[in-house]
């Protein structure tokens, strides 16, 4: 006799199952989102053709090309995009499509040519164009109201002030424990912040505070440039200050803050962005004290050296002036000085750092598409956007129409024959079908909103085809079921020995259509990718079904009068499957057992 842990207990297994269905339906809510995302095919999108700039406008080399359409792809499946398409077109273009409304920023990020470059800076003022001589001197404060007696001393507590430099982000060594101080008069103060400060708040130059010298600057046609520059009109892009080959610079900061935006002239690339080892989005610490988002870089043992050898320069020039602009590095982006912290603690050769900065500009959205172009590396060419284009889903409709239509003939046409050939025991793989659509549906609109994952056409005609596969697992325990009874069993032990014989056959055809999918998302790409990934999906939930639905609820229903008597309704009766005498199966038995 069996143990009372061993005897089957359907009826928890249904309720942990139905569950499960509300918890996901529960989350799905909560993500705000109750249908499932369209591709481009069905729910239109955006186009855009990314040009190849080029000088005198030649043919850029094939190599390069298909680098930039391998790092663009990296960046669309970074950013959680489905169904996203990077193709080569002709010999300088890029053609990117993005389904759904409103991607623009998708399409930005993926044609970023994301150039990361380390500069020290080596003067600085507000970004409006100024006379020569016109411009604040170099050894005055930035904030033009810096305490001498707080300067002075190298022992000055290196906290942050709370405006900092133009979207106010810092690089930090809070990953990395500061050197002593290069000057040998002591390390910082142990209740200081271990984050290096950023450089002061921005204000006008004024004239009276006399010439601007440019100490160390050596390039005059840069010292005329950056006079001349206009940071607040334009883009913001100073002519050349994206050319790593430049040992000067003038450049612009990146982003508008508090009605100010800065201009710099930056040295020689101290390190490059391939030296990049990692960089990751952080949320907000608030033990550390940093209230916003920032993105953390890790340098690989190249970088880590420049960086140390960087803020080496940077904390000299600290100890010597704190006020002079030598003490700050410059973090620039695509010719746009990211931040410009000022290095107040010693070096940094940790290999890490972070860029961060306040909530209100430094948020996740950000800091997350920053550490997306970031980690994937620089565009090997940069882009100019030829055309971009609104994609209509008009003839996706009529696509999607046809496909639910064959859809639903599909299913009525299994549904028919289960209960034509199963009779009531056909009413258990219906409702089969149901949840297992119920499912599917709930798992299509989560990893929709969750992992940017959208339905395409390819994806329908995997999950008409999987309507198939679902079906013959039931087919399999049904007909071990029948099998069980015709040879004269009771019901209620048929169903499990049943199920001993049918699930491992279940379970090798699930896994070998799953390894079927699974190779062929791998090496397939497109619309046939996405019709692998809609089978292997179905294929795990066809499993969850078969174990956690269909077997329990025959248990179930065995236990009942209609199906443990045989109704010739239920689709096991005696008569129908010709199931054979107790007297004729004990003589087949002891013949089988003889001539054994």
């Amino acid at each position: 006799m069996a143990s009372p842990s061993n005897v089957p207990k359907p009826g928890r297994t249904l309720f942990a199952l139905f569950a499960v269905i509300a918890i996901l339906a529960g989350v799905a809510l909560l993500q705000g989102q109750t249908k499932p995302k369209l591709g481009l095919d069905l729910a239109g999108g955006t186009t855009v053709t990314l040009t190849a700039k080029t000088e005198k406008g030649k043919n850029p080399p094939a190599d390069l090309m298909d680098q930039a359409v391998k790092i663009m792809t990296q960046r669309v499946n970074g950013l959680g995009v489905s169904d996203a398409e990077v193709a080569k077109q002709g010999s300088n273009n890029i053609v990117v499509n993005v389904p759904g409304e409103g991607q623009g920023r998708v399409v930005g990020l993926i044609g970023t040519t994301a150039k990361l470059q380390f500069r020290q800076v080596f003067a600085y003022t507000d970004g409006k164009p100024t006379a020569g001589g016109a411009t604040a001197t170099p050894s005055a404060s930035p904030t033009g109201k810096a305490s001498p007696g707080s300067s002075a001393s190298p022992s000055a507590s290196p906290s942050a002030s709370p405006s900092a430099t133009p979207r106010k982000r810092a690089v930090s060594d809070a990953l990395a424990a500061p050197t002593p101080n290069p000057s040998g008069s002591g390390s910082p103060s142990p209740s200081a912040s271990p984050s290096a400060s950023p450089s002061s708040p921005l204000v006008s130059p004024s004239p009276s505070t006399g010439a601007q010298t440019y100490a160390g600057v050596t390039d005059k046609a840069v010292i005329q440039q950056f006079e001349s520059l206009d940071c607040y009109n334009g883009d913001r892009h100073a002519p050349g200050a994206n050319d790593p080959n430049r040992k000067f610079v003038a450049a612009c900061a990146q982003k508008v803050e508090d009605g100010q935006v800065g201009k710099y002239i930056l040295g020689p690339v101290r390190v490059l962005g391939e030296n990049v080892k990692s960089a990751t989005a952080m949320p907000p610490n608030s033990q550390q004290g940093q209230a916003s988002w920032s993105v953390s870089l890790k340098f690989d043992g190249k970088g880590a050296k420049q960086f140390g050898d960087v803020t080496t320069d940077a904390s000299k020039a600290y100890q010597g002036d704190p006020s002079a602009p030598q003490a700050q590095v410059a973090i620039v982006l695509d010719g746009q000085v990211v931040s410009a912290p000022q290095i107040n603690q010693g070096a940094i050769t940790g290999g890490n750092a972070s860029i961060d900065g306040p909530a209100d500009s430094f948020t996740q959205q950000y800091a997350t598409d920053l550490a997306n172009v970031l980690k994937y590396g620089a565009l090997p060419l940069e882009f100019k956007q030829s055309s971009i284009d609104e994609v209509s889903s008009t003839l996706g409709s009529d696509q999607l129409t046809g496909g639910l239509i064959a859809g639903a003939i599909g299913l009525g046409l299994v549904v028919f024959y289960c209960l034509l050939y199963y009779r009531g025991l056909g009413l258990v793989a219906v409702s089969s079908l149901i949840v297992a659509s119920v499912i599917t549906y709930e798992a299509v609109v989560i990893l929709g909103e969750g992992m940017g994952f959208r339905l395409s056409l390819p994806h329908i005609i995997g999950l008409i085809v999987s309507i198939g596969i679902t079906a013959d697992s039931f087919i399999v325990y049904f007909e071990r079921l029948r099998d069980e009874l015709r040879a004269g069993r009771k019901l209620r032990s048929s169903v499990e020995n049943a199920w001993k014989r049918a699930r491992r056959t279940i379970l090798v055809a699930d896994a070998v259509t799953f390894l079927a999918a699974l190779v062929l998302y791998f090496l397939a790409v497109g619309g046939v990718a996405g019709f692998a990934f809609a089978m292997g999906l179905t294929t795990l939930i066809d499993i969850v079904v078969v174990f956690f639905f269909t077997k329990p609820m025959v248990a179930l229903l065995s236990r009942t009068a209609f199906f443990g008597r045989g109704h010739p309704m239920s689709g096991l009766d005696a008569k129908r499957l010709r199931r054979t005498t107790p007297d004729t199966a004990g003589a087949t038995a002891r013949k089988t057992s003889q001539e054994a």
